[in-house]
Order: C-alpha cells, then structure tokens, then sequence
C-alpha cells in the first residue's frame, strides 16, 4: 500500500522546464485599450514553438487566456478550463472574444503537452481593458 507521500508524489505532474529567454505577449490589444465587445486577441511568443496539447515536443507549449482570473490557477498543476481560463489547445495563436461591458484583466499562460505550466512558468504582462 502506497504512504501518503507515494501517492502525492505518484500523482503530481512532472514539471516541463522553460527554455532560458522563452517569452509570451500579446501582439494586441494592447494595455489600456478600449475595445467593442467582440475583438480579437492575438498571442506572441518568442524563443519556444507552438504545439497542440497533447504533442510532447522539445521546447513547445501552447497558449491560455486568463480573463480576470482571481485567485490566480495554481501554476504548478494543469490549468482548468473556465471562463476565467481558456485554453487554445489546437496551438491557435488568436482568437475572438465576446465580452458584456466592463473592465478586464488578461494574461497568457504558456502549457505544456498535459495543459500544465513550463516551470519556470512563461506568463505574460498583465494587461487591462475597457470593453464598451
């Protein structure tokens, strides 16, 4: 029978590193934009390659949105997919949002294969945005 710390350990996902250098961003909208309610978001990503989830390949990932994501995910597990946390797990790099007006908070998230953050994790600037 496996002890409580086995099983932990049995259970835990193993961490994909994060190639030195590797960096996420939005190419738009950019911080402080005020946006209709449909808009697109384009992602960027420099010193790594885009994969679909579930494509073990060196030095790829593939990218999430969190929108006003509070609490943050845990970044040390695979990230649920919500409506705070969306997952682009085809290796999109854009996507269109339809959001009610208001304030938000965006971030990317690279994942790995297993939707679980590069360690350590490859996030982006946090950007603000008034949709109208």
């Amino acid at each position: 029978m496996f002890g409580t710390a086995a099983l932990l350990a049995a259970l835990s996902v193993s961490a994909t590193p994060a190639p030195s250098g590797a960096r996420v961003y939005f190419l738009s909208p950019a911080d402080g934009d005020t946006l209709s309610s449909e808009f697109t978001v384009r992602f960027g990503l420099e010193g790594m390659g885009v994969a679909p989830a579930g494509v073990e390949q060196e030095n790829t990932g593939h990218h999430h949105l969190l929108i006003n994501a509070d609490p943050m995910p845990d970044l040390t597990q695979p990230l649920p997919a919500s409506d705070q946390v969306r997952h682009f797990g085809g290796g999109q790099t854009e996507t269109r949002l339809s959001l009610p007006p208001g304030q938000y908070r965006l971030q990317l998230v690279l994942g790995d294969a297993q939707h679980a953050p590069h360690q350590p994790p490859i996030m982006s600037e946090l950007i603000q945005v008034t949709v109208e």
